[in-house]
């Protein structure tokens, strides 16, 4: 008889399966991971210095106030819908050769508005559309 115990190994932990199944782990959360870069995008809009203005001899100037009111050629509309501005537009450039449509909105006005005088431009079939700006301060 033999009563003298075995001797034991140490045991071992096979760290290739864990390998693999930390592998397959990352790979799935780079792929589902969703990256928040636009959340964080500071827009700092450009300055520009341009040569004196110029006049168009064949524009129509559309302004926008900050309470989204339009005033086309210095009338002011009564409504803030599309088509009253539509309409006023159509009028407006009546008889005037392939025109230019200058919108002058105020910096706190929406940018619906804004779009609104681009879509009355684009129903109308004007081409030529140009913002006014007014100088900055000089540093």
């Amino acid at each position: 008889m033999n009563f003298q115990r075995p001797r034991q190994d140490d045991p071992e932990i096979n760290l290739i399966p864990l390998i693999d199944v930390l592998l397959v782990v990352l790979i799935f959360l780079m792929i589902t991971t969703t990256y928040s870069r636009y959340t964080e995008l500071r827009i700092e809009l450009p300055t520009a210095d341009s040569s004196p203005a110029r006049t168009l001899p064949h524009s129509v100037v559309v302004g926008v106030s900050a309470a989204g009111r339009y005033a086309v050629d210095g009338h002011w509309l009564p409504g803030r819908d599309l088509p009253t501005l539509v309409d006023a537009l159509r009028a407006a450039v009546h008889g005037r050769n392939d025109p230019t449509v200058v919108i002058s909105a105020d910096a706190q006005s929406t940018q619906q508005s804004v779009v609104n005088v681009m879509e009355a431009a684009r129903l109308l079939g004007l081409r030529r559309l140009t913002f006014a700006t007014q100088r900055g301060a000089q540093p």
